[in-house]
């Protein structure tokens, strides 16, 4: 769970905070720096009577013209764990990324070149970020990875917001497979009601632990239950199912 900066001024040391400060400072900097010349020759034109350019695209300006120079808030970013514990980290930054306004050339590479816990920290900041659709190849790529701290990080509100309905169906699925337990996945009530394909795939794959003498998890009909329509009962899982416990 990520915390506040007030959160986290009042547990970090003032060593700490006072690298926090300077870090998130020079990561405002980079967000506010005016697009060079070269900046404006990358940027898409709009056609005359277009919609305007989102966020996105405005921030993937700043990186557009030199792809492999790194601003220093991203060294930061690699440093979070060493200067304010572990148990921070993902919360600081978190802050670094919102701070920066990062564009998707930046989430990219911190994603790519990024230790477990770094790419961690850019799933579970997706949602704050002014990237539109953009980075769902990252949260793909997390969900093919046996990493469940990736996966939980990737089934989060940016999945719940852009994962076409057959990537969440297995991204539901994928959770179960590897124990990520389903309260990780975000709007997964919303997401879930009145869904047949996903209380489908549910239903066989309860089949076949069942056929197989293992038991069926019990997230699994906790997730079964809320694709059933509002006012209607959940389907039945295979019978005999026995729970974990049995």
């Amino acid at each position: 769970m990520l915390t506040s900066r007030e959160e986290l001024d009042a547990e970090l040391g003032e060593a700490a905070r006072a690298w926090l400060d300077a870090a998130l400072a020079e990561a405002a900097d980079d967000a506010a720096r005016p697009p060079t010349a070269a900046d404006d020759a990358a940027r898409p034109h709009t056609p005359a009577g277009g919609a305007a350019r989102s966020g996105a695209a405005d921030d993937a300006s700043r990186t557009a013209a030199s792809p492999y120079v790194s601003p220093s808030w991203e060294l930061r970013y690699a440093a979070a764990g060493r200067h304010c514990g572990q148990r921070h980290a993902d919360s600081v930054r978190s802050l670094l990324l919102v701070e920066a306004r990062a564009p998707l050339a930046s989430v990219t590479r911190l994603y790519d070149q990024g230790t477990a816990a770094e790419r961690r920290a850019v799933l579970l900041t997706l949602h704050l970020l002014d990237l539109g659709d953009t980075a769902l190849p990252l949260v793909e790529d997390a969900l093919r990875a046996n990493d469940t701290r990736l996966v939980a990080a990737a089934v989060g509100p940016y999945a719940a917001d852009h994962l076409a309905p057959h990537a969440w169906r297995h991204a539901v699925l994928k959770c179960l497979f590897t124990e990520v337990p389903v309260a990780a996945v975000a709007r997964l009530a919303d997401r879930a009601r009145g869904d047949t394909e996903l209380a489908r795939m549910l239903t066989d794959f309860a089949a076949e632990r069942t056929a197989a003498g293992r038991p069926v998890p019990e997230d699994l009909r906790t997730a079964l239950a809320l694709t059933a329509p509002a006012g209607h009962p959940a389907p039945p899982t295979a019978a005999p199912a026995p729970t974990e416990e049995s």
